[in-house]
């Protein structure tokens, strides 16, 4: 059998100098991480990140640049994460709207509550991506392509 990493997405977005986390429950465990979760089948890493935004935090997530590109080996299993990690915005926020399964709450921490809480975050990932962030990597969404067969790939 062929390895393949999960590709996985999460967002990155800062408000009032504070940045949208998730409080979920992982493995048993509460922790804090990105609003993150996986590539679906024929969905574009945008239409991801846009839909595991609003379904774990109820915000809309308006994508502006990407972050980076991770890999992780996660220590606890034999998974590996390909991470896409964007930047961006959410101005519209829907209260009534149930969580995924599995978060608690989405909450705004500030640089210095993320570190304080640093053994609470879900991966290492979590700090790395906010790290670049502040330190200006960001990158045009237009370094992605996507040719997915009902997608429009020519304008």
């Amino acid at each position: 059998m062929r390895w393949k990493p999960n590709v996985t997405v999460a967002a990155i977005v800062e408000r009032d100098q504070k940045f949208l986390l998730v409080e979920e429950n992982a493995d048993n465990h509460i922790v804090f991480n990105q609003p993150a979760g996986h590539l679906e089948q024929n969905e574009t890493l945008i239409e991801a990140i846009s839909r595991e935004v609003l379904e774990e935090t109820a915000w809309e997530f308006i994508p502006k640049a990407i972050v980076g590109v991770y890999m992780y080996p996660n220590q606890h299993s034999d998974i590996t994460y390909l991470r896409f990690c964007f930047s961006g915005t959410c101005d519209k926020h829907h209260p009534e709207q149930a969580l995924d399964d599995g978060i608690i709450q989405a909450v705004w921490l500030s640089k210095e509550e993320i570190k304080e809480n640093k053994d609470k975050m879900r991966s290492p990932m979590v700090a790395q991506c906010i790290n670049d962030y502040l330190t200006g990597k960001n990158y045009p969404l237009n370094l992605i392509n996507s040719y997915l067969a009902d997608k429009e790939s020519i304008s």
